[in-house]
């Protein structure tokens, strides 16, 4: 075991999700990410967190994702005006698990305020990441222009539907990495049932949105789940 006060990296993934996240005294808000971010969490270090789902961050925060897009960024640089301490209110709640009731008072206490997620990317979301979704019969099927159904997932989401259906159809890929790592599953199987065009297409996506070879993924997340919370 590590000694306290000591860094370990901890490979982050892509999920289409952003976070709200408290560790130590500081509370920031994390992704979309479009990539693999690697974090350096303190050895000891309690860190706890809340995840929007896709389609959600844009009202609940009140500015388009698409500005958080790759970023780590401290609570009062989002909400000016209610973020000053924020931080420190979360971080004195006491115990981990009082800290994130704290985190779900704030972002409850926000969504009063917020207006409704878009319904429509809500709905393409759901769509998205599996066999078979033609990403651009999503407009037609909801009856709304291409360049307009980007725009709100922009806003809503932080990238747009083609860029989400990748990533959620990679993390399907992830939630195979301990049948992969096992040999239940060959990869050229895993490619088909998850919709990539061929086992190259899967390895080009797999190194393009976590930086490692599908091999290597599955080593890496078939023993333990990694700790998703350490950005």
């Amino acid at each position: 075991m590590p000694p306290a006060g000591a860094r370990q990296s901890t490979r982050v993934l892509p999920d289409g999700c952003v976070d709200l996240i408290s560790r130590g005294g500081e509370l920031l808000i994390a992704g979309p990410d479009l990539g693999a971010f690697e974090s350096r969490p303190i050895a000891g270090q309690t860190i706890v967190g809340l995840r929007l789902r896709p389609g959600v961050a844009g009202s609940v925060l009140g500015i388009p994702a698409s500005e958080l897009r790759d970023t780590r960024v401290a609570i009062d640089e989002v909400w000016a005006r209610r973020g000053p301490g924020l931080a420190d209110a979360v971080a004195e709640a006491g115990p981990p698990a009082l800290r994130r009731r704290a985190l779900e008072d704030l972002l409850l206490a926000r969504l009063r305020d917020a207006g409704e997620p878009d319904r429509l990317v809500l709905a393409a979301a759901d769509w998205l990441g599996r066999p078979g979704t033609r990403v651009s019969a999503l407009g037609g099927l909801l009856g709304i222009g291409e360049r307009q159904l980007r725009r709100r997932f922009d806003g809503a989401v932080g990238y747009g539907p083609k860029v989400l259906d990748r990533v959620l159809r990679f993390q399907r890929l992830v939630a195979a990495a301990p049948a992969i790592a096992a040999g239940d599953d060959a990869l050229a199987r895993v490619a088909a049932e998850l919709g990539y065009a061929d086992q190259a297409h899967l390895t080009r996506e797999c190194k393009r949105l976590s930086g490692l070879t599908p091999a290597r993924l599955a080593d890496a997340w078939a023993p333990a789940k990694k700790a998703r919370w350490a950005t």
